[in-house]
């Protein structure tokens, strides 16, 4: 791949459009590089973009869903062919490991083809013959989607998004991160070009656009993945036209460890590693705090600290023995900072994990060695937020009742895990306020793009993936054409 900064541009109406400011995006492994430019779109190009998407929906939603599947599949084989290109920009500018910006292109493209493959009986009538006559339940396309995605996993939560908003029929605007938005774009890019114009726009900017995007009147649906204050924004701005929404949001997600799990079991100790610190910490569904039962706390820790070392090496993303680059961002890095330094300043233990392959390349970007933190308070901040960087909290619980406690004592639901005996973890997991609950696995190696995902309490609203990811872009319209027209029980 050169190393020539990448331009990308804003798609309104099928016409990449120049703008007079553009905003550059560093290499977070070397931030004296810049790795490309993305545009700065004013609020009225917004505008331009939902009018856009507003004016062909008539005629798009109007097309077979075997059309709207055809034009899919064509963008997912010019990703397939554009994914090394891609995956190496996307490592660039984000900072994550080369094989991990691979796996996400995989975890897309997986969701587009099932998405393609169970449109048809998805989205097409419902017809039910009944004593009363029949019944038609139509799935109706919703009008224009607004979609806000984050830097973390910035083309699995676009593609999450497109594919079924498309495939149902309706037409988008997609604003990315302007702290990932150069790989991301090149895939809508290669999606637009195979839809007509106006389907699906892009757009970049600050707040002005997003307030666009989340309160104009032709925005059907908003789609958003993010952080929760932000979607508390976003419900007001939506209020006034009582707007369609699936918010998937911040977790805080708990790994409980039941006093039957194997300590020694090495595969385990190795998943749950990766379920900690993939990607560095930066996903919402990480495993963020994990509780173990006292009578095994003991054993554990040393077993997870040596499977921790041996799987850690934190350096170059484009490194084929690194597991872990640098943290995206700057704010992020002290962010995560500032927790452990708080943890450690009430007295807690701080222990470096893994190893620096490069201690120039480590000092120069925004890395952060990945630590383990023993003997915080289960209410200190390092607990309680969502720390979204490589650091982690291991406490100690009492019994299983504890555990659940533990669990539950948070504003977010988004997923969790319970490792130890598969029956013994299911009936506990039964007891845990979220969205999804993994067994003896966690995070993105326990994601099946065919079962619905998303959060409770203050991680979201709605789901995505599965057949209701596909259901989440339509209204349910019930057509009914009864029998008998009059009722019995209406006088003559």
């Amino acid at each position: 791949m050169s190393n020539n900064p990448v331009v990308i541009k804003a798609i309104i109406n099928g016409e990449k459009i120049n703008t007079e400011k553009q905003e550059p995006r560093e290499n977070p492994a070397r931030p004296s590089e810049i790795v490309g430019y993305a545009p700065v779109n004013t609020r009225e190009e917004a505008i331009r973009a939902i009018d856009s998407a507003d004016s062909v929906f008539a005629s798009w939603s109007k097309t077979s869903i075997e059309e709207r599947m055809e034009r899919m599949r064509k963008a997912i084989q010019k990703i397939k062919e554009a994914a090394p290109e891609i995956a190496e920009l996307l490592s660039k500018e984000h900072g994550k490991a080369l094989y991990d910006s691979q796996g996400e292109i995989g975890v897309s493209l997986a969701w587009m083809e099932y998405a393609c493959d169970n449109a048809l009986e998805v989205l097409s009538d419902e017809v039910k013959e009944h004593d009363n006559g029949k019944t038609i339940i139509a799935r109706d396309a919703l009008g224009v989607v607004s979609a806000i995605t984050p830097w973390n996993y910035p083309l699995s939560l676009s593609t999450i998004k497109i594919a079924p908003a498309l495939l149902a029929g309706n037409t988008m605007v997609l604003k990315p991160s302007p702290l990932a938005p150069l790989a991301v774009s090149k895939v809508v890019e290669i999606i637009a070009d195979e839809f007509p114009n106006g389907v699906l726009n892009l757009v970049h900017g600050a707040s002005d656009v997003g307030v666009e995007l989340t309160s104009n009147p032709k925005v059907a649906k908003i789609a958003f993945t993010g952080g929760t204050e932000t979607a508390k924004h976003i419900m007001k701005a939506a209020a006034d036209t009582i707007k369609n929404m699936t918010l998937e949001l911040g977790g805080n997600d708990a790994a409980l460890i039941l006093k039957d799990f194997d300590v020694n079991d090495e595969r385990a100790m190795r998943r749950l590693v990766i379920s900690n610190f993939l990607t560095g910490g930066q996903i919402c569904m990480i495993a963020k705090r994990v509780y173990v039962d006292r009578e095994i706390y003991d054993q554990f820790v040393p077993k997870y600290i040596e499977a921790a070392n041996k799987w850690i090496r934190v350096g170059d993303p484009f490194n084929k023995d690194v597991t872990i680059g640098p943290v995206n961002n700057k704010r992020q890095a002290d962010y995560v900072q500032s927790l452990i330094d708080d943890a450690q300043s009430k007295g807690a233990e701080v222990i470096k994990l893994g190893k620096v392959l490069d201690e120039d390349l480590f000092n120069e970007g925004y890395f952060l060695q990945p630590t383990l933190v023993l003997g915080a308070d289960y209410q200190d901040r390092i607990v309680v937020e969502e720390q979204f960087g490589p650091t982690l909290a291991i406490l100690p619980f009492d019994n299983d009742e504890h555990a659940i406690e533990l669990a539950n004592d948070s504003i977010y639901g988004l997923t969790s895990s319970v490792w130890g005996e598969e029956k013994h973890a299911v009936e506990v997991a039964k007891h845990i306020q979220a969205g999804t609950t993994m067994i003896n696995t966690a995070a993105v190696q326990g994601l099946n793009v065919q079962f619905p995902f998303g959060g409770v309490k203050q991680s979201g609203i709605g789901r995505e993936y599965g057949k209701e990811g596909l259901l989440a872009y339509t209204d349910t319209h019930v057509i009914n054409i009864p029998v008998n027209k009059e009722l019995a029980y209406i006088p003559e």
